[in-house]
């Protein structure tokens, strides 16, 4: 981990926001301006008790005061969100990383339509409103299990473009085919949300043969505790070093323990942060970052979670 890397940021307010949701303030102790950010990105929020989660930004990127978070507390949660709700509090000072985006708004999309499932309205009502003061057309479909489970609800629904599904009232979950079979092909289609919502949604998408999907995911795909059954050997490009990395350890373990600075924070596949350039052979991904598209090109991986499918990876460290 690069903790050279890290701004020291105090919670300057927190607020209900929905059951189970509550939205935190960051500032600069110093009173100064936060590194810019743009739509979609997140911060890895570095919390007392050792766990390192990562939040998307909900606030506009205009704002270089302050940071703001929504976060949910998670039923099956392992710590972190349930640290935030429970202990953190206002005053305190805790590290954060520099904003990361791993899904990025294209701002010159002639048309965008966003759809939000539970807490994954964060990083999409930052796009809406991004979007929205640029003057580019954009419609937002917010789903949620009930009204008092939708943080920011009512601010949005005020807005033209933005359509609630609560599937409370609805009797069931959103017809999500007939919804984006009504969109125009050529527009972008951003979806975040809780993973059985995300896998419907690019099933959906490729089905309907829309080139233009954008998704963020809150959890790696597959279990991060799914490391290598046999080993392989790691070979670095730039360090002329070979390490073999042994069934069950992961890469990152296995490249931090033979001296390697590597960049990492979740160890989760989530963040972003150990994203490692892939120059030959074939990575076993089990991130939740990389889109279809990039997993298959096999350029790309994410060291904390992900393997090999062979014996030998060629990294570019």
């Amino acid at each position: 981990m690069n903790t050279s890397a890290l701004i020291s940021v105090r919670v300057q307010a927190m607020r209900f926001e929905a059951a189970g949701i509550v939205s935190v303030e960051l500032v600069s102790p110093q009173g100064g301006e936060l590194p810019a950010f743009e739509a979609g990105a997140h911060v890895d929020l570095h919390l007392p008790n050792g766990i390192v989660r990562s939040y998307s930004l909900l606030n506009s990127p205009q704002e270089r005061h302050r940071y703001v978070v929504g976060v949910l507390n998670d039923r099956n949660s392992r710590g972190g969100s349930r640290y935030v709700h429970e202990q953190l509090r206002v005053g305190a000072t805790i590290p954060i990383s520099a904003p990361r985006n791993n899904f990025p708004l294209d701002e010159s999309a002639a048309h965008s339509v966003l759809i939000a499932g539970g807490i994954g309205i964060t990083p999409i009502s930052c796009m809406f409103s991004r979007l929205r003061s640029l003057g580019k057309p954009a419609e937002l479909l917010y789903c949620a299990r009930s009204r008092t489970e939708a943080a920011f609800c009512d601010e949005l629904l005020a807005q033209d473009g933005v359509q609630a599904h609560f599937d409370q009232d609805k009797s069931g979950p959103p017809d999500l085919r007939s919804y984006l079979a009504s969109k125009p092909k050529d527009a972008h289609f951003y979806c975040c949300g809780p993973t059985p919502m995300l896998n419907a949604f690019e099933s959906i998408c490729e089905e309907l043969g829309l080139p233009n999907v954008h998704i963020e995911r809150f959890a790696a795909t597959e279990q991060v505790e799914a490391v290598q059954g046999s080993d392989y050997v790691a070979y670095l490009e730039r360090t002329k070093k070979s390490i073999t990395v042994p069934a069950g350890k992961s890469l990152l373990d296995a490249l931090l323990e033979a001296g390697m600075d590597v960049d990492h924070s979740c160890r989760e596949g989530v963040c972003g942060a150990c994203e490692t350039k892939v120059l030959d052979g074939i990575p076993e991904h089990r991130d939740g970052v990389l889109s279809k598209a990039e997993r298959a090109s096999n350029k790309t991986m994410m060291v904390c979670v992900s393997g090999c499918r062979g014996q030998r990876l060629v990294l570019d460290l």
